[in-house]
């Protein structure tokens, strides 16, 4: 047996006396594992380290060190066949520099916690199996531990009935909490209803979690049940002047533009009140990255200079516009 098959079939034991579940010992997940502890073929298990890695470079130690070449698009199977699974198992951390860095960061990376690392220095002649046991008899408190850091991370958003809701911890998200904290109370005031808010990392990347989706609410005013894709970031209503505001946050992709405000005219061509187009920038500099591509006839808000709208339009401030699409 080559000292690449060793390695292999011995991760696949340390998974599998982990307690993993079988899909979890796989070729796949047995790479990775080498990956995160630094093991090359003809490396003793002494020598495991825990790095930081992304995705990637766990693709390039595997396609370096075995020989396994796997295609970019296999990131995402990767991440959610094997590291997901070894992360609620307790044996990785994700983005140990920085617990806050959002799910959806291109600098997200894993690593293998301490007291993995310490079973695999023991193995395979020294106590590894003790410690094996002392892990799976703590593993309740890590993952508790581990839960409570995550929840710290979040950001509370209390909406305007008082609802409260945590979203993931980002850049995105955090404009998300600025719109409801800074922009409702100042713009529409005690009567705005929070109809639409998603947890932007999660309902992007992690198959979806809407964090208020008012459905009944949306189709009485004549919102057609869309997908929440097709939704602006933030949807809110205005009871008393009968308006929708529909906002989106930037902070990687684009504003409300021509396009975006034609498509969302077309989709929301029943709705029975006011719709108000508005693009909200964390800060000056990403509005000027965007500026040339904000639409007419739409409303800009910039969460660092809260107090204040820029309005893209000729015949009116802040307010929906009656004239017809695209002109």
């Amino acid at each position: 047996m080559d000292k690449k098959e060793e390695k292999l079939q011995q991760a696949q034991m340390l998974l599998k006396a982990f307690g993993l579940p079988k899909q979890q010992y796989n070729n796949r997940s047995a790479w990775v594992f080498l990956a995160l502890a630094n093991i090359k073929p003809g490396d003793d298990w002494s020598r495991a380290q825990a790095p930081l890695l992304p995705t990637v470079d766990i693709m390039q130690f595997i396609r370096e060190h075995y020989g396994q070449d796997y295609k970019p698009n296999s990131r995402e199977t990767i991440r959610r066949q094997t590291l997901h699974q070894f992360e609620q198992a307790r044996m990785v951390d994700r983005n140990r520099d920085d617990p806050s860095r959002a799910t959806n960061s291109k600098d997200n990376n894993y690593s293998l916690n301490q007291p993995i690392i310490e079973v695999l220095r023991e193995f395979p002649d020294g106590q590894w199996m003790a410690k094996i046991e002392e892990y799976k008899a703590d593993l309740q408190n890590l993952q508790e531990l581990y839960r409570r850091t995550l929840d710290m991370q979040k950001i509370p958003v209390k909406l305007p009935n008082g609802q409260e809701i945590k979203l993931s911890p980002g850049k995105h998200n955090q404009l998300h909490a600025d719109i409801v904290h800074e922009f409702c109370p100042r713009f529409i005031g005690e009567g705005g209803i929070v109809l639409y808010i998603g947890d932007t990392a999660s309902s992007r990347n992690e198959g979806g979690k809407l964090m208020v989706l008012e459905t009944g609410a949306l189709e009485a005013l004549g919102v057609p049940p869309m997908s929440h894709d097709k939704l602006p970031d933030v949807v809110v209503y205005d009871k008393k002047r009968e308006w929708l505001f529909l906002i989106e946050a930037v902070t990687s992709h684009g504003p409300v533009s021509p396009k975006r405000w034609i498509e969302l005219e077309e989709a929301l061509e029943s709705c029975k009140v006011g719709r108000v187009y508005v693009t909200a920038f964390p800060d000056t500099a990403e509005f000027r990255k965007n500026a040339a591509d904000v639409a007419w006839e739409t409303e800009v808000w910039i969460a660092d200079n809260p107090d204040h709208m820029i309005h893209f339009n000729g015949d009116r401030f802040l307010g929906p516009h009656d004239n017809a699409k695209g002109k």
